[in-house]
C-alpha cells in the first residue's frame, strides 16, 4: 500500500513587511513542534529592507543610516545562516516551515536541495544556473541570483530563498551582497532581458519544492492558513512572543 505523501500548504501572500513575515514563521515553527500536520512554504515580496544573519557583520554595509533612510530601506538582525543581503519588490522570497523526517534530517542536503529547485525551475525559463562549492546559493554566468539561509530548531526550518526576479539591483550597492567581495549579483529579468511575471515564478518554483522534498502540493489561502493557527494559543501570539534577538536596528 501507498503511504500518501506529506502535505504541503503552498501560500501566496504577496508584499509583506519583514517583521510580519517573521512573527509569522515563527507562529508556525511552534505550532509545526505542537502537532500541526502540513508542511507550508510561503511565497512572497517584502518592502525594501537589508538583513544581517547570524554570521554577519554590519561592517558589509557599505552606506550611512542617512542613504537608508533616504531611500526607505529597513534594517533587521535575525537568526538565519550567513550574511547580509537585500530583499526588496520583484524579489520571490520562500520561506518553508518543514518537520524534516528522519531521513531528511541533514542540514546539508537540505539547503542542496533548496538550490536543485531554483536551478530546475530556472532551466525552464532557459536560464543556465549552478551551485558555487564555495558559497551557498544559486548563480548564473552574470552572477548570483539567490541567496538563501536558513534555521532549523527541533528540526523544523524556517527562513529559506530569496530569489531575483524583477528585482530593483541598485539596491545591492548599499552592501556587500552576503559579504563576498568582488562577486555580482543580478536577476531573472536582467538575464532574459525582459520581465517575469512573479507569479509563475511563484507557481513553478513551488511545484519543483514538492518533487524535490516528496510533498503533496496543496495551493491554499492565507485566511486559511490563520484559521488553521488561530486554535493553537490561548494566550494569543504577538510581537513579545518573538525572541529579543530578533529585532529592527
Amino acid at each position: 500500500m501507498t503511504v500518501p505523501a506529506k502535505s504541503l500548504w503552498a501560500i501566496r501572500l504577496g508584499r509583506i513587511d519583514y517583521e510580519s513575515a517573521l512573527d509569522l514563521q515563527l507562529r508556525l515553527c511552534e505550532a509545526k513542534k505542537r502537532g500541526m500536520e502540513p508542511d507550508v512554504l510561503l511565497l512572497l515580496e517584502h518592502p525594501p529592507v537589508i538583513t544581517l544573519g547570524r554570521n554577519g557583520n554590519w561592517h558589509n554595509l557599505v552606506v550611512p543610516d542617512e542613504v537608508l533612510q533616504a531611500r526607505g530601506v529597513a534594517r533587521f538582525e535575525t537568526d538565519r545562516g550567513g550574511d547580509i543581503t537585500f530583499h526588496g519588490p520583484g524579489q520571490l522570497v520562500g520561506y518553508p516551515i518543514l518537520r524534516l523526517e528522519p531521513g531528511e534530517r541533514d542540514v546539508h542536503l537540505y539547503m542542496r536541495r533548496l538550490e536543485e529547485c531554483l536551478i530546475r525551475m530556472l532551466a525552464a525559463y532557459g536560464i543556465r544556473a549552478y551551485r558555487d562549492p564555495r558559497y551557498t546559493g544559486v548563480w548564473t554566468g552574470d552572477g548570483k541570483i539567490a541567496a538563501m539561509g536558513v534555521h532549523l530548531s527541533r528540526w523544523v526550518t524556517r527562513h529559506g530563498f530569496a530569489l531575483n526576479v524583477n528585482t530593483d539591483l541598485s539596491y545591492y550597492d548599499l552592501i556587500i551582497p552576503c559579504g563576498i567581495a568582488g562577486k555580482g549579483v543580478t536577476s531573472m529579468c536582467r538575464v532574459l532581458a525582459r520581465p517575469i511575471e512573479l507569479g509563475d515564478v511563484a507557481v513553478r518554483a513551488a511545484l519543483e519544492f514538492a518533487v524535490l522534498f516528496g510533498r503533496r502540493l496543496e495551493w491554499r489561502a492565507a485566511e486559511e492558513l490563520h484559521a488553521e493557527l488561530a486554535g493553537r494559543w490561548e494566550d494569543g501570539w504577538s510581537g513579545k512572543n518573538r525572541p529579543a534577538s530578533l529585532q529592527a536596528r
